[in-house]
């Protein structure tokens, strides 16, 4: 008994120590586990973040990549175009041409001017806003971003803060001050389908703000927009196209993509980087003549794509030509020939016949003698 006791004794604690060391090894590969959780959190908050940042991408605007794909808007610019000229225009919302984007003045409902639904856009985060630099030029790209809260505080435009979003009132919007746009464009041929196009590449809004002495306005550009980031937006607003008819109205993309918008050109992409007052000087005749020579280049290129415009009237001309009457003039043609030579023929036989008979007559009998 004592014997057995023992051996029972024994195997109880080989039973004891296995799950001694099973319950070790388990701790240890917990206590592992732990640590390295504890180490991770910052990594996995700036993986977290990254991951949203992607996914706010991804939804730029507030639009998805399945809903851009919904409502296309126009299509982009080859990048391997052979002919391609960047201009930059100055639009002046005073022009007929260009009241409807600055109609209404200030916000009235639904209804409001490109310059406010610009600013809303932007505010709410949207789409973004790019800095305006000292020469003119624009770069879009994240370096170069500007947060709204700067250019509320640059311009002196009152606004709230409630739970660390930007407030704006429509009263205080200064969509009524903004009467200008500079506008760049590339005008480029595109040899994938043999067409020529005009399609903007960025907007600035200009707001015109007089001084206390009542002098000439002065011009503050506020911020560059890429166009193509505004795009999806803009077939959403319509503007007014006539005073007379207030119920014509036509889309903001449209406006822009059919180039309804009329503007003079201030500056073009040159390797010297110079603007047209730059050229001038203080010439302000050589300035015009300088705006027109650009306008007349364009035109140039844009009517001779496919050659001399004269000679493919004169084609056109012949191919325009009744093909009845084409056929008519062929008959009459052929039928005058035919007569000619049937003419010919029977001409020639008349005077065949009467050779003939002419050489028989001459044939005479000598008469012998006796």
């Amino acid at each position: 008994m004592n014997m057995k006791a023992m051996r029972t004794n024994s195997n109880g604690n080989w039973m004891l120590r296995l799950i001694v060391v099973a319950v070790c090894l388990q701790c240890s590969i917990l206590n592992d586990q732990f640590s390295t959780c504890s180490a991770q959190p910052s990594k996995r908050r700036v993986q977290s973040k990254t991951e949203a940042q992607q996914k706010q991408q991804s939804t730029q605007g507030g639009m998805s990549q399945r809903m851009r794909l919904q409502y296309p808007t126009a299509v982009d610019m080859p990048e391997d175009v052979v002919w391609r000229r960047d201009i930059y225009r100055e639009i002046n919302l005073e022009d007929k041409a260009n009241a409807g984007l600055y109609y209404p003045p200030e916000p009235t409902g639904k209804q409001m001017n490109l310059f406010t639904y610009l600013f809303k856009l932007a505010l709410g985060g949207y789409i973004p806003v790019y800095e305006y630099r000292l020469d003119g030029s624009e770069v879009l790209d994240a370096s170069a971003k500007v947060d709204m809260k700067t250019i509320l505080d640059n311009y002196h435009i009152f606004y709230e803060e409630e739970g660390g979003k930007l407030k704006v009132d429509n009263s205080d919007i200064p969509s009524a001050e903004v009467k200008l746009y500079y506008l760049k464009e590339s005008a480029y041929y595109d040899q994938n389908n043999s067409s020529f196009h005009i399609k903007p590449l960025a907007l600035c809004p200009v707001m015109l703000r007089e001084d206390d002495f009542g002098g000439e306005a002065a011009k503050y550009p506020l911020f560059w927009v890429k166009y193509s980031e505004v795009e999806p937006f803009l077939s959403r607003q319509s503007i007014m196209t006539s005073d007379k008819n207030n119920a014509a109205v036509m889309g903001l993309d449209d406006y822009f993509t059919r180039n309804k918008y009329k503007g003079k050109i201030y500056k073009t992409n040159n390797m010297l980087g110079k603007t047209l007052a730059q050229i001038a000087g203080n010439d302000s005749a050589k300035y015009s003549a300088e705006q027109r020579r650009i306008e007349a280049e364009l035109e140039q290129f844009r009517n001779n794509i496919f050659g001399d415009k004269a000679k493919r009237d004169s084609l056109d001309s012949i191919a325009s030509v009744d093909p009845k009457a084409a056929k008519a003039k062929k008959k009459r043609s052929r039928s005058k020939s035919s007569e000619s030579t049937e003419k010919a023929s029977s001409k020639r036989s008349k005077s065949s016949s009467s050779s003939a008979s002419s050489s028989s007559a001459r044939v005479s009998v000598r008469r012998q003698r006796h």
